[in-house]
């Protein structure tokens, strides 16, 4: 965030003063003058399944620390020295703290690089980047790849009530059969996350961008590398492997 003449000057001179007296007041009357630059970085990881309260705490953090080991004798510029240690912060919090599924680190922190390569592909294919592209530019095999991207539900609680008609009339809970919504809701959000986790890898992704995500099944198969067609009859074929896993356990489905 760029500051005037005049800020940047009083900005290093508090800095300095705090550097030689380690006042507290001057540290918060620093940390406050500065929470717009947190603000700024914690927007940066809105919309990732974490309130945007607690990412502003989590920058305010960050913001706190860069004042404590801020050294104004070497000449940095304070936004630049704080930058990266707020961001460090904001992505510690998202890889230790924001995942209500524990998921191992490694598939952590290749979902957080995904995060990164994604767009980047993004913006030089002009398209979404394919399941195949990703895995090599991470340097991950594809199993892998589709493992972090399926991690990101790990962020959210899944919701059974995620429409799954284009009129919003009808629900994933519906399509799996699961009528009740009252006091069994947590049951039938168990048995969804059970059916889910019953398929492989690729197939359960797919149900996740198209149910979850609400992607097309275009969409899906230019995520995956693979032929709409061949989306259609996997996720048909999983809706059907679903209802009869329903039948199994005496959970009738809806007709087909």
């Amino acid at each position: 965030m760029s500051l005037s003449a005049e800020e940047r000057e009083r900005l290093h001179a508090r800095l300095r003063a705090y550097s030689t007296d380690r006042d507290p007041a001057v540290r918060d009357e620093i940390v406050e003058s500065q929470m717009r630059l947190a603000i700024h970085l914690a927007r940066r990881f809105e919309h990732r399944g974490i309130p945007f309260e607690d990412l502003v705490q989590v920058a305010s953090l960050g913001l706190l620390k860069s004042v404590e080991r801020f050294e104004p004798e070497r000449g940095l510029e304070f936004s630049t020295f704080a930058t990266p240690t707020i961001m460090g912060e904001l992505k510690r919090h998202f890889r230790d703290k924001g995942w209500e599924v524990r998921v191992p680190r490694k598939v952590q922190e290749l979902h957080v690089r995904l995060n990164v390569v994604v767009n980047e592909l993004t913006q030089q294919l002009g398209r979404s980047p394919s399941i195949p592209e990703l895995a090599t530019a991470t340097r991950a095999s594809q199993e892998e790849v589709l493992e972090a991207l399926e991690a990101s539900n790990a962020f959210r609680s899944t919701s059974i009530d995620a429409a799954v008609t284009e009129d919003g009339t009808a629900t994933l809970a519906d399509v799996l059969g699961v009528a009740d919504r009252g006091p069994d809701l947590l049951e039938d959000r168990d048995l969804v996350e059970r059916l889910l986790a019953s398929l492989p890898p690729r197939e359960r992704l797919m149900m996740q961008l198209r149910f979850y995500e609400e992607l097309t099944q275009s969409e899906i198969a230019e995520r995956l590398g693979i032929s709409q067609m061949h989306v259609s009859r996997l996720l048909g074929r999983c809706l059907e492997n679903l209802r009869l896993r329903l039948a199994a356990e005496g959970i009738e489905g809806p007709p087909t």
